[in-house]
Parts: structure tokens; C-alpha cells; sequence
């Protein structure tokens, strides 16, 4: 663990209010911490949507870039995900650093991200997965990891060495809490829960501890 970090449990005993008490400058200690002990992916998250009747739906994504106004990943908009994201509009995140013993869960409305920033994003990833963008029916069915193939061919000599747009069915969502978690291990079973709610982005922030 970082020498600079600040224990969030901490801060309240000491009487701070919770509106002195920023989520996401926690979260940015937190995951600094996370990236110097998690050995893989320590942005990895899952995400949980639900589909159209309400059954819920949850798959491991990366977390690509996150500020106050909330965080962001990417997919491809026609996928389960893209799909239930679109249509419900909400979803929760949960971050689980087994290595720290720490975890962090996320809940709030969804939007897609301006395409500016999607550009940016694209272009910034491997030409293997701008190449694998455009070939992947994401979530649909697979008749044989031959046909896959074939799209990825089909793609690389279309595209051969010049730019890769962004495929109009590729973008990113971010997610806008307004309901954040930290959870931190503790002997017995008698963890720390810290809550921060707020009805929308622009109200403040209200913390409670939770029982564990």
C-alpha cells in the first residue's frame, strides 16, 4: 500500500462530514495501490445490466478511463451489453483487488460516451483489436472459429496498412454514480463498509457505514 493513501474509514472517525470526503479521490488511491499489486488487469470490473424482461446479465470488462463525472469502458453497442445498456439505461460495477483485500461497487444511470472521445480511445488500441472491432458480431451466434477468421481476414485486407475507422457500432458508455462502496477486510469477518449516495450529479454526497 502507498504511504500517501488515506484511509477513508479513517477520515470519518475523525469527525470529517461527507461532503469533505471525496469518492473518487479514494477510489484513485485505491486503484493506484491496485496497480502496484494487482499482477493482471487491475481495471478489470464487472459489469451487471439487465436485459429487457429484468434478468440480470454480468460479464468482466476494463475500466478505461474514470473522473468525476464517472467511468468508462467500451464495447460493442449491438452485444448483450451494448444492447441492455442502451435499452435500461443503468448498471453496476463491482472491483474486487483480492490482493489488497479491498473491493469497490458502483451503481448509476449509463450514457453513451460523445464520439470524440470514442475516436480517441479507438484509435489509441492495437490494430489487432481495431481489426477484431470490425470482424466480431459480438454476443451473436458462431457457426466455427473458421468464420471468425474469415471476417478478420476480410477486415485486414480491406483496411491492409492504411487507417482503421471506428466502427459506427463501437463506442464506449460512462457510468455516472450515484451510488459508490469501499470495502475493506478486516479480521472475523468484521469488515469496513463505507456508502456514498447522492441522488444525481449534482446534489452532494451522503456517507453512512454499513454493518459488515
Amino acid at each position: 500500500m502507498s504511504e500517501t493513501v488515506k484511509d477513508p474509514f479513517e477520515e470519518l472517525t475523525k469527525g470529517k462530514s461527507a461532503e469533505s470526503t471525496d469518492p473518487f479521490r479514494i477510489f484513485s488511491e485505491w486503484f493506484v495501490d491496485a496497480e502496484a499489486a494487482e499482477i493482471n488487469d487491475p481495471n478489470a470490473m464487472s459489469l451487471a445490466s439487465v436485459d429487457e424482461t429484468g434478468l440480470p446479465n454480468v460479464r468482466m470488462v476494463l475500466l478505461k478511463d474514470v473522473d468525476p463525472r464517472g467511468f468508462v469502458f467500451y464495447t460493442n453497442y449491438e452485444s448483450a451489453k451494448g444492447r441492455e445498456l442502451l435499452g435500461q439505461g443503468k448498471a453496476a460495477l463491482c472491483f474486487h483487488w483480492k490482493s489488497l483485500r479491498r473491493q469497490v461497487r458502483v451503481r448509476g444511470p449509463v450514457t453513451p460516451v460523445s464520439g470524440e472521445e470514442a475516436d480517441t480511445y479507438y484509435a489509441s488500441r492495437a490494430r489487432g483489436s481495431r481489426i477484431g472491432a470490425w470482424a466480431s458480431k459480438q454476443s451473436r451466434p458462431l457457426e466455427s472459429r473458421f468464420a471468425l477468421e474469415k471476417e478478420v481476414a476480410k477486415f485486414t485486407a480491406k483496411f491492409g496498412f492504411g487507417e482503421i475507422p471506428r466502427p459506427p457500432h463501437w463506442s464506449g458508455f460512462r457510468l455516472e454514480p450515484v451510488e459508490i462502496e469501499f470495502w475493506q477486510d478486516r479480521p472475523f469477518r468484521l469488515h469496513d463498509r463505507l456508502r456514498f449516495r447522492r441522488e444525481n450529479a449534482d446534489t452532494p454526497w451522503s456517507t453512512q457505514r454499513l454493518y459488515p
